[in-house]
């Protein structure tokens, strides 16, 4: 799939992992409660949303990171329906800003006015403090989500938030204790863990629930790519300026790549087996990166709740073999989590099908049910899932950094 949102200012795509009705009650309790209840087959089961958001008022949103994922996410959000304005930007760098504000008014028509525009370490508060928003929506370098979030939260506004949610334990254990709060207000959270939000993967999802490939014996995936992109430092930058620009090569930005790109193959395995990893360990190490502090590479051996293995490698080394997917594998057989699943002896035995009209691209669809779950009243929080697959990843980097197995336990 193509990459989601490609950074225009560099040699590299920020997010090449991957290449109408209102909704009903039953499927945002299904989207969040599958993720604590599901234990393998017979689990509980998901809808698929609608192609498009219903009307209602005009939902307001302010976006805060205005980089290409930012911009992307924005224009995303404005595709998703009737009535959607992003009126306010804000981002550390006044450059990300101009270039943003340019981009939504020759794309999406929508004029920003200058005293909506922000900019600094504090530019998240500014425009909670300064503009009527409904949403705030959050593309920022990873390691300011939960602090973004929690303020977001405290200001009473429904979020759309880029995945990782958070880039350590500490960060993981505040995103869940603010999700907390997200739903004693009432808010509606949506995060970016699109696979969730694409039809095939749902459909093959409520066949594995339904018992398809049978009891759930092991999980694994794979995220075998070239390098991301990455920045030159200039020599204008001071050195935090140079890392804050070259975010996604710097572990305290970004988590390290296991964490801000390889979560979403975890995510879609947690999601499938209804499980969060019990222990983990892991390797990996550093053989090309040009820029930045974090690793190259990582093999991980997790035991998820129940005794089931779940291994994934993951790599970013230009002229390898790629390979990105996932895979569950049961008693009756297995699935590629996608589109398809199998019987033991490799035969195809459903193969989903996309019908008329064409599904939404995921990354619009999850903004289409965040608006939908707002305007129908029909709450749904993301939050919380995505903390503990974040924490999943964050397991695995630890454990890599260390040479220890880390436990759950020790993580929480």
């Amino acid at each position: 799939m193509e990459p989601k949102h490609p950074d225009e200012t560099g040699p590299f795509n920020r997010r090449d992992f991957l290449g109408a009705a209102a909704l009903g009650g039953a499927l945002f309790a299904a989207a969040c409660g599958a993720r604590e209840e599901a234990v393998g087959p017979l689990g509980p089961k998901m809808e698929i949303g609608p192609l498009q958001a219903p009307d209602g008022p005009v939902l307001r949103a302010g976006l805060i990171g205005c980089g290409g994922r930012g911009t992307g996410a924005a224009g995303d959000f404005l595709s998703a329906g009737p009535n959607l304005q992003v009126v306010a930007l804000a981002d550390i760098f006044q450059d990300r800003v101009d270039r943003c504000r340019e981009r939504l008014q020759e794309q999406h028509g929508m004029e920003i006015a200058d005293d909506h525009c922000f900019t600094g370490f504090e530019c998240h508060r500014e425009l909670l403090d300064n503009v009527d928003v409904d949403i705030i929506l959050q593309a920022t370098p990873p390691h300011f989500r939960p602090a973004h979030f929690e303020a977001a939260v405290q200001a009473r506004k429904h979020v759309f938030m880029e995945k990782p949610v958070a880039v350590d334990a500490v960060g993981s254990r505040s995103v869940m204790a603010t999700a907390e709060r997200a739903d004693a207000f009432g808010l509606t959270v949506v995060a970016g863990t699109q696979f969730r939000h694409q039809r095939s993967f749902i459909e093959t999802y409520n066949r594995v629930q339904d018992g398809a490939i049978g009891r759930i014996v092991a999980a694994r995936a794979y995220s075998l790519r070239g390098q991301l992109w990455y920045r030159v430092p200039q020599p204008e930058w001071s050195e935090m300026e140079a890392m804050l620009r070259d975010w996604v090569n710097w572990n305290w930005l970004s988590g390290d790549f296991i964490v801000e790109q390889h979560i979403h193959g975890l995510d879609v395995l947690f999601w499938f087996t209804g499980r969060y990893p019990v222990r983990g360990i892991a390797l990996g190490g550093r053989a090309r990166r040009v820029t930045g502090d974090q690793y190259d590479f990582f093999a991980v051996d997790y035991e998820l709740e129940g005794g089931v293995h779940m291994h994934t490698l993951s790599r970013q080394v230009d002229g390898c073999t790629n390979n990105i997917s996932r895979w569950v594998v049961g008693t009756r057989g297995y699935t590629n989590c996608e589109d398809t699943i199998f019987d033991l002896d490799g035969n195809v035995i459903w193969k989903y099908e996309e019908g008329e009209p064409k599904d939404n691209s995921p990354y619009v669809q999850e903004h289409i049910d965040m608006v939908t779950a707002i305007r129908t009243g029909q709450r749904v929080n993301e939050a919380d899932f995505n903390a503990k697959s974040a924490l999943g990843a964050v397991m695995a980097r630890d454990s890599a950094y260390t040479g220890l197995e880390i436990t759950w336990e020790e993580l929480m």
